[in-house]
């Protein structure tokens, strides 16, 4: 059964770059679920600071976080060109392009490939 959602999408402001992002009601959802609180940093900014911890986490642009749409390379939020790595795809081989560094300690996939294992 349907339940409505009381959350909606908000307009964040990011503390390092001061863009504004969205925080989907979906991804609210989620962070609400597993007790975390709102994000402070756009896409852009959390991705840059996790590969320069060099944790890739499989992570491919477009991907989402809680199966949201305002987390990943493609909300229409965030300025600016963000360096792009070429990788090749542990799923099916082809190129992947992702927004960090790819290390080799954890698995990297294309868009296709990264949507079909969500």
């Amino acid at each position: 059964m349907y339940t409505p959602s009381t959350y909606s999408d908000k307009i964040l402001s990011c503390v390092d770059c001061n863009q504004e992002f969205v925080f989907a009601a979906t991804d609210q959802q989620f962070y609400a679920e597993k007790e975390f609180s709102e994000p402070r940093r756009c896409p852009s900014c959390r991705a840059a600071r996790k590969a320069a911890r060099g944790e890739s986490g499989g992570y491919s642009a477009g991907s989402g976080y809680g199966g949201g749409s305002g987390y990943g390379g493609g909300s229409g939020y965030g300025g600016g060109q963000r360096e792009m790595f070429t990788a090749t795809c542990d799923g099916c081989g082809g190129e992947a392009r992702v927004p960090f560094r790819p290390t080799g300690s954890k698995p990297v996939y294309c868009s296709n490939c990264f949507s079909t294992r969500r």
